[in-house]
């Protein structure tokens, strides 16, 4: 039966850069993801930026354009790292749009009715210097529970604690440097500590909805029956500050922890628009749709208590699972982004540049749990040769320059695979590890059980699993010989039924590494000429006499040297923290990473009108005859967004582009920019259509429209993009 899930993973924020410990989790989901569309299930996968908060108002402060100029930014440097790690939303949205406004704003109404929001006067942390309330994470300290030093104003790093910002010890402003005063403000509340919440909550967290450790921990913070430990939780700041403003409350916002987990719900209504969904039925209450949350353990005490009881009384279903990982540490040593000791994804794809290298590692080291993972970089380049190059990708290279040469590219009939399969003549360890003698057989029979592993998120045995079968794979190839049997005439017949077997071999571990190698399985997809491989298809085999392509390799070694490279570059980020730093300088620290330029990557930022202006060419093409506004007025331009870019088979200069514009169904355009961009690039990003222009019949399909892009005398075309805030649909006037 066709499963219907929505999976999600936790919100980046829109004020720093990817870097390789987040990608634990968008890598972990996306493998998952992956494998239950490789099923056949109907799975959806969003997620959005996180772009609400006084640090982005800050940092765009600091740059000196608007916050929402920062954040379009941003987005665009966030969406091309996920697409260069083959990381595939089908939705990549942000908290700042119209969809998480409604939601944000209905539910807090029906908790409102529900009496479950109140106000009351608490004192809060100013700043006297920047003269303004400090949130949580600007304020800094003493943990009140285990002393910790260096920690946040919200949750302690060290111990998992939550707390009150003014139960720190030793305070510090962040943001100056000065010491904060305590102040009186209005602030809203989310009655957390109510009795309905309570019993909710004790149910829920031991419902089986939560991994075990993540369930006792739970039950800490929950507290004995008929104890009540949870507090209520401050959903409001105050002006000045970057957010939804509080229905009938003028200069309160919705702090954070209220409108970003509503991104999930935001960004997965955008893609029910674009693809015609039926949004109630992921997430309203009886919904038999599955709904699975990936977050870092980190946030575990806001997805699993104050989430699923913001959703319970707000008329909303509850998530089906939570899964949560750990952290990511390199050769042993804890990463911080507070401490800059992070590789970011950029780095990564600048020196490795093969990013299924680390999806790889990431997948051979995770295992379903709460555990942290280690990347050890020596590990991590012999683990990437020896698995992936000296075991799987030699199984195509010492196999199929035989089958091209010598068989025109043809692969045996079944009834000869058959015979050349069967491994009873053949000794020694891979017929112990082969008891029904059939290499092909063993291979789909162990189908199931990798199943269950990628089912479980422990792809660490999965690709255990693997790499056994790769094993007896090799094995065979060794036992048989296939570079002897070319030498002797004689055998001709048996060098095409081994390398045969070899490669439908090759096909099978291909179908079950797909989930973490997708662009590499694209490119045996090609050499094996077949089309998209699905779960299923390893239980078959490929046609009698089916012809193969010539074989190109498929993936290099990786070279430590590239590794000391990006370890060369990141050195600052990979040295320890300092045993102690004064408040003074912790200050100016955390006030650089806020002001922190981030690299645009070629793209310039959306609507920046603080650049200077860069001249391209010594002339320009001169104004073309005045027209009337009449005339103007018979051109509709609209703004679209690029749900898809694509290269056209046979075409030098097109790219076929898939555009929404508002309506129900998204049109397509053929555009010649094949020269200056990347589709990958292109995915996501908002652009200006001549909407009502003429379809055109061409070679290869009907273009809808146009889009628009500048071009000069020198080489280059620049494909014109609207400020942040403008939303697929809007006329151009």
């Amino acid at each position: 039966m066709t499963r219907k899930i929505l999976v999600t993973s936790a919100l980046p924020y829109a004020n720093g850069s990817i870097h390789l410990g987040h990608l634990v989790e968008y890598i972990q989901t996306d493998i998952w993801v992956r494998f239950q569309k490789m099923r056949g299930n109907t799975c959806h996968y969003v997620c959005a930026d996180d772009t609400h908060g006084t640090p982005i108002m800050l940092r765009a402060e600091k740059e000196g354009i608007t916050p929402e100029q920062l954040i379009a930014r941003v987005w665009l440097e966030h969406y091309d790292d996920f697409r260069a790690f083959h990381v595939a939303f089908d939705n990549y949205g942000s908290t700042n749009s119209t969809e998480t406004r409604e939601f944000a704003e209905g539910i807090y109404r029906t908790l409102k009715a529900e009496n479950l929001i109140d106000v009351r006067s608490i004192e809060q942390y100013y700043d006297p210097l920047k003269q303004m309330f400090l949130p949580d994470r600007f304020i800094k300290g003493e943990c009140p529970k285990c002393g910790a030093k260096d920690q946040y104003g919200d949750n302690c790093e060290s111990c998992g604690a939550a707390y009150a910002p003014t139960e720190l010890k030793n305070p510090y402003s962040a943001v100056s440097g000065a010491k904060p005063e305590l102040r009186n403000s209005d602030h809203y509340f989310f009655r957390l500590s109510s009795a309905s919440c309570q019993q909710f909550l004790r149910e829920w967290t031991r419902s089986g909805t939560l991994q075990a450790e993540a369930a006792n921990k739970m039950q800490e913070w929950l507290g004995a029956e008929g104890e009540n430990k949870l507090t209520d939780w401050d959903i409001s700041r105050d002006a000045p500050y970057f957010g939804f403003e509080i229905p009938d409350a003028p200069g309160k916002y919705f702090y954070v922890w209220l409108d970003a987990p509503v991104g999930y719900m935001g960004s997965f209504k955008q893609l029910c628009k674009t693809k015609g969904i039926d949004f109630d039925g992921y997430w309203k209450l009886g919904s038999d749709a599955e709904l699975y949350h990936f977050i870092g353990k980190d946030i575990l005490y806001f997805h699993a208590l104050f989430w699923p009881a913001m959703l319970q009384h707000s008329g909303f279903r509850t998530p089906t699972r939570l899964f949560a990982h750990g952290f990511l540490t390199v050769n042993g040593e804890k990463m911080s982004k507070s401490r800059g000791t992070f590789i970011t994804a950029r780095s990564y794809i600048d020196h490795v540049k093969n990013t299924e290298y680390l999806r790889y590692y990431y997948a051979a080291k995770l295992n379903g749990s709460m555990e942290d993972l280690d990347l050890n970089l020596d590990d991590f380049v012999a683990r990437v040769n020896s698995d992936l190059i000296g075991k799987y990708i030699n199984i195509a290279s010492r196999s199929a320059g035989f089958i091209s040469k010598r068989f025109d590219g043809k692969l045996a009939n079944h009834a000869l695979l058959a015979q050349c399969a069967d491994t009873s003549g053949l000794s020694g360890k891979l017929v112990e590890d082969a008891p029904k003698q059939n290499l092909l057989q063993v291979l789909q029979d162990a189908s199931a059980q990798i199943t269950e592993l990628y089912e479980a998120r422990d792809y660490s045995r999965a690709t255990r699993q693997v790499g056994a079968l790769l094993d007896l794979i090799n094995a065979y190839v060794d036992a048989t010989k296939p570079w002897e049997l070319a030498k002797d005439p004689s055998n001709v017949e048996w060098l095409q039924g081994v390398c045969s077997v070899a490669l439908q071999a090759f096909r099978i571990i291909t179908i079950y590494l797909k989930p973490v190698l997708p662009h590499l399985a694209q490119e045996v997809e090609k050499f094996l000429n077949v089309g998209e491989l699905h779960w299923q298809d390893a239980q078959t085999l490929l046609p009698e006499q089916h012809g193969i392509n010539p074989y190109r390799h498929l993936m290099a070694r990786l070279d430590p040297r590239d590794i000391e490279a990006m370890v060369e570059a990141n050195k600052e980020s990979l040295q320890p923290a300092p045993a102690a730093i004064s408040e003074q300088r912790h200050a100016e620290h955390q006030q650089h990473v806020a002001a922190a330029p981030v690299a645009s990557h070629g793209i310039p930022p959306l609507g920046d009108a603080t650049l200077p202006l860069r001249k391209v060419s010594g002339e320009i093409a001169p104004v073309a005859p005045t027209i009337g506004i009449e005339d103007f007025s018979k051109i509709d331009l609209r703004v679209a967004r690029i749900v898809n870019a694509e290269h056209v088979e046979g075409a030098d200069k097109l790219l076929k582009l898939t555009l929404d514009i508002g309506e129900p169904q998204p049109r397509t355009v053929f555009a010649g920019i094949k020269s200056a961009y990347d589709p990958e690039r292109l995915r996501g990003r908002m652009t200006v259509m001549v909407a009502n222009l003429a379809p055109r019949k061409m070679k290869f399909g009907m273009s809808e429209g146009m889009v628009l892009a500048a071009s000069g005398e020198t080489p280059g075309l620049f494909v014109l993009s609207p400020d942040a805030g403008a939303q697929p649909g809007m006329r151009i006037k």
